[in-house]
């Protein structure tokens, strides 16, 4: 049976950097959650070479005590959780304490760092796990992390990672999703030297949509906003007409956290039944508020995947915020025509004016008696298939616009201008119909 070892120290570090850090994407997401645990307003990303050789994160947090900066490079040191008891409700991105001690285990680290109550800062490098230097440094507060040449040290681990272009690729796409998730915070990426992002940070989360993804996507999107069960779900999803061939736009958030959760995906599919075509998915940017101790976020290595104690009240969650905002955000143009709008009937070869009454009824002109004509010809003569929406008080004048007694022209006179103007153009509209059938005008 093989003898049992106990790993040196930096054996240990190289694979559990492995796991933690399997890309710069990797290292990237996991430094700017810490930059939004330290409440950063305002995040700078800053990449060369797909970011296998730089990679620089600014944020204006509360920044590292001085005492407290070599224990960041410690594995399992963190600031976020004290107790066992305090995983039961985790209410930060990061708390494993172990990302940064792995960045360190596999590239060449210096962080720049001051407090508000400081009056001066702290730099301190380290590369391969070894400190290099610990001194005092003159910097804004906040605090500055620069990466240089990751896995330089692991050969085995450099050869797996892809083009430049590739992993550059994956890093801007895991800022654009940690953007959407907190549209208050102002977030910029430099790619190569070009500013490739740029968000307000004013807490719109429409506007951040705009800032990541264009006018397409923004301008298709309906508003959510719903609450059940003491959880609130908000955000926009798109309407059902301008659905996407995959779902690489659906983005869901578990309290600001991004997250793959086959429950959402399913409660906004179901959402969509019968609005969307098969084989069609809907857009969404989605973020639901719950209580802590109902989600379980220590499931994953990267923390992208939750376990929820009861699933059935976060997939109704979703599906009636979802359904309620499809059937009450209308996404049919609906068009108003103005009063007097003439219009041409094809029909009968005639100018037809579209009118607004108080009140209407509908008349077939093939009973004579209906139409009250004085002469009529005989009802085979008269069109059977056409039902004319005619005005009662409209029927009462004569071919030349006027009233025929007293009574009706100090009504006539009582009008105001709209409602005359609404009589004369039906009134021309009986004398063309009755011209058109070749009924005598009495």
């Amino acid at each position: 049976m093989p003898k049992i070892n106990v790993l040196p120290k930096e054996v240990y570090s190289l694979i559990a950097a492995g796991e933690v850090v399997e890309r710069p994407m990797s290292a990237v997401k996991e430094m700017i959650e810490n930059s939004i645990d330290a409440g950063a307003k305002h995040i700078t990303v800053e990449i060369k070479n797909g970011g296998t050789t730089y990679i620089r994160i600014t944020d204006d947090g509360c920044g590292i005590a001085a005492e407290d900066v070599k224990k960041v490079f410690v594995s399992h040191a963190t600031s976020k959780i004290m107790s066992s008891s305090d995983l039961e409700a985790i209410s930060t991105l990061g708390f494993r304490g172990e990302v940064m001690a792995s960045i360190a285990a596999v590239s060449k680290v210096e962080m720049l760092t001051k407090t508000e109550n400081e009056q001066h800062g702290t730099r301190y490098e380290i590369c391969a796990g070894e400190e290099k230097d610990f001194s005092e440094a003159g910097c804004p507060n906040g605090t500055t992390i620069v990466v240089r040449d990751i896995f330089y040290n692991v050969p085995a681990r450099m050869k797996f990672l892809k083009k430049d272009v590739t992993e550059g690729n994956s890093v801007k796409g895991v800022i654009d999703r940690i953007s959407l998730s907190h549209p208050e915070i102002s977030f910029r990426f430099i790619r190569d030297g070009k500013q490739a992002l740029l968000t307000s940070g004013n807490g719109d989360l429409k506007s951040t949509v705009y800032s990541v993804f264009g006018s397409e996507l923004s301008d298709s999107l309906i508003p959510v906003n719903y609450e059940y069960n003491s959880m609130q779900v908000s955000g926009y999803i798109s309407r059902p007409h301008q659905s996407r061939k995959s779902r690489a736009m659906q983005f869901f958030f578990i309290n600001g956290r991004l997250v793959k959760s086959a429950t959402a995906m399913a409660a906004l599919e179901q959402a969509y039944k019968n609005s969307i075509m098969t084989g069609r998915y809907p857009a969404c940017v989605l973020n639901i508020k719950m209580d802590s101790k109902l989600v379980d976020v220590n499931v994953h290595p990267a923390k992208t995947e939750v376990r929820f104690i009861n699933e059935k009240p976060v997939f109704n969650l979703i599906y009636y915020g979802v359904k309620t905002a499809i059937e009450t955000q209308s996404s049919v143009k609906k068009a108003n025509f103005p009063k007097g709008l003439d219009t041409y009937n094809s029909d009968f070869n005639v100018q037809k004016t579209v009118v607004k009454t108080n009140k209407d009824f509908y008349i077939k002109p093939s009973p004579a008696e209906q139409l009250k004509f004085s002469s009529s010809p005989p009802v085979s003569e008269k069109p059977q298939s056409n039902t004319w929406r005619l005005s009662s008080f409209a029927d009462s004048y004569s071919n030349t616009g006027s009233p025929r007694s007293v009574s009706e022209t100090k009504a006539f006179r009582n009008l105001n201008a709209d409602d005359k103007k609404i009589l004369l153009n039906q009134n021309r509209l009986i004398l063309n119909m009755r011209r058109l059938m070749k009924i005598p005008i009495r």
